[in-house]
């Protein structure tokens, strides 16, 4: 091995954090950073068809990026990625110019070999250099990778890369890759590795990539403080530091952590990447990350039921993410049918006659604690707790649609009514079909409130009396009578289910009383 190259791609990929919103003080001054710290590849952002605005590190051209890495660094290579999937036309970047971009990256699919192929050749012919990156490279039997190695060894390509895509790629399997790619690809061609975290193996697969001592220069590609999308990438400081120790490498780390304490810190508080157990599971089972993400964005699932809903992912959806289809598989896991005829004669039964209050777990219902037990007085009303059992008052039941919530009250002393998506729970009195009562709206699919409302009006009950249902606080993350209770969601999130829900309750209103004790967002 003749040379190991390191390259940044903190704006690129680490731009699916924050929609590759730096602003363009940060990514002007990320880029003189990483120049001083002397990193060999500096990659600036994709380049696609797009309405550029310097704030976002997505450029269209070599007009858009010039403005911003002048005056170029002599012994720094600009990058930019181009994704096959929507790649910017030639006639739209022009000739290699002095002052743009000296390398592009081009990531293609399975699907997108041959015009990749062809794309990579007119690149060429324009006077740039080029690497070539397989997506997912994991996916391709040793037969495909060979031929696709033999294909791309025709164009004069400077770099070749294996891409662990969902950061499932452990060390034996690296390590064949990479002796397979060495043995195959032509000598002077680089070979890259481009990591992702979901199971922490980016910096075990890159130390042990240094120490093979392969025929050819490598090339592996990292990101400041590892930031990336879900488990982020390749940690850069704390990679080149091991380059610093073990092959005497000059890299400078200050500038990396002025990058992290200038610019980062600040978008990690507000969109955190690291390790995460839906992550790990999404690698585990061969899923793209995306379907973590999404499974996670519902707030309701266990880790058990992470593992599940992936494993039931069929095989040829599991690499291509689909937010529709990713909707079909959390349905039909929540759904989880089952025949409640008996259960909801029984409960019909038990609350023919009374009057029912509903608590949910906001402050109001403390806040305002008289007047919530002043109507128990006058109405002994069958109180139902809410995806949780208050202490303040004594409660009849606990309606219970959210495994986690379930696993707060299960040792105690009420009637528990759960929904059949609980599928781990043990314990309880009646179980409900899930998709008789849930919402139409994804968002709102399991509201505990709107469910047993939809519960109580498929009795015939009339009217019905909350408490504590307050709504979520977009300021106020901690409104809860209960901590452990609270919320993970953004502000947009939040502002959207409050109004979904909103208007459920009006829709419900026009067939059933609902009458607000406690101050709520949803009361008229």
């Amino acid at each position: 091995m003749r040379k190991i190259n390191l390259l940044d791609c903190t704006l690129r990929d680490g731009g699916y954090v924050n929609d590759w919103h730096f602003g363009k003080d940060a990514i002007f001054n990320i880029g003189k950073k990483i120049v001083l710290a002397g990193i060999e590849y500096f990659e600036i952002g994709f380049v696609r068809e797009c309405d550029y605005d310097p704030d976002y590190s997505l450029f269209d051209g070599n007009d858009s990026v010039s403005r911003m890495i002048a005056p170029k660094n002599p012994e720094t290579h600009y990058v930019g990625m181009i994704d096959m999937g929507r790649p910017i036309p030639l006639e739209k970047l022009g000739k290699h110019r002095p002052d743009g971009f000296d390398v592009f990256r081009v990531i293609f699919k399975k699907s997108k070999i041959q015009e990749a192929y062809t794309y990579i050749q007119e690149l060429q012919k324009l006077g740039y250099e080029v690497f070539a990156q397989a997506v997912g490279t994991d996916n391709y039997t040793d037969s495909e990778f060979i031929e696709l190695i033999r294909k791309f060894n025709q164009l004069p390509i400077r770099a070749f890369y294996i891409v662990d895509s969902f950061g499932l790629i452990k060390k034996k399997d690296f390590v064949r890759l990479a002796q397979i790619a060495d043995h195959n690809l032509r000598e002077d061609i680089m070979l890259g590795y481009h990591s992702h975290n979901n199971m922490q193996q980016a910096m075990g697969n890159a130390s042990a990539f240094t120490e093979m001592h392969l025929h050819r220069d490598i090339i592996l590609d990292a990101c400041v403080f590892g930031m990336g999308r879900g488990a982020g990438n390749l940690n850069l400081e704390l990679f080149a530091e091991y380059m610093n120790e073990n092959f005497d490498k000059k890299y400078r780390i200050e500038p990396m952590l002025e990058i992290i304490d200038e610019y980062l810190n600040d978008i990690y508080r507000e969109h955190f990447w690291g390790y995460s157990l839906p992550l790990y599971l999404s690698a585990a089972n061969g899923c793209h990350p995306n379907y973590a993400i999404y499974f996670a964005s519902k707030g309701t699932l266990t880790v058990k039921s992470y593992n599940e809903i992936l494993k039931s992912i069929p095989k040829e959806d599991k690499a291509l993410y689909n937010k529709d289809k990713a909707e079909q598989f959390y349905k039909e896991y929540q759904e989880n049918y089952v025949d409640d005829r008996e259960t909801v004669e029984q409960l019909e039964k038990e609350l023919a006659g009374r009057q029912i209050l509903l608590m949910g777990p906001g402050k109001s219902l403390v806040e305002q604690k008289d007047l919530v037990n002043d109507f128990i007085e006058q109405n002994n009303p069958v109180v139902i707790g809410l995806n949780f059992v208050p202490t303040e008052f004594s409660c009849d039941y606990a309606f219970v649609c959210h495994m986690r919530r379930y696993k707060n009250v299960v040792d105690q002393p009420v009637k528990k009514i759960i929904t059949s998506n609980l599928r781990e729970a043990k314990e309880y009195d009646h179980m409900l079909n899930f998709a008789s009562y849930s919402c139409q709206e994804p968002p709102i699919m399991e509201n505990s409130g709107l469910m047993c409302l939809h519960f109580l009006m498929h009795l015939g009950i009339p009217q019905v009396s909350i408490a504590g249902l307050d709504g979520y606080d977009i300021t106020n993350r901690g409104n809860y009578v209960n901590s452990g209770l609270e919320y993970d969601f953004t502000a947009e999130q939040l502002q959207e289910r409050n109004e979904l829900i909103a208007k459920e309750i009006r829709a419900l209103e026009e067939k059933m009383e609902i009458h607000f004790l406690t101050d709520s967002i949803y009361k008229k």
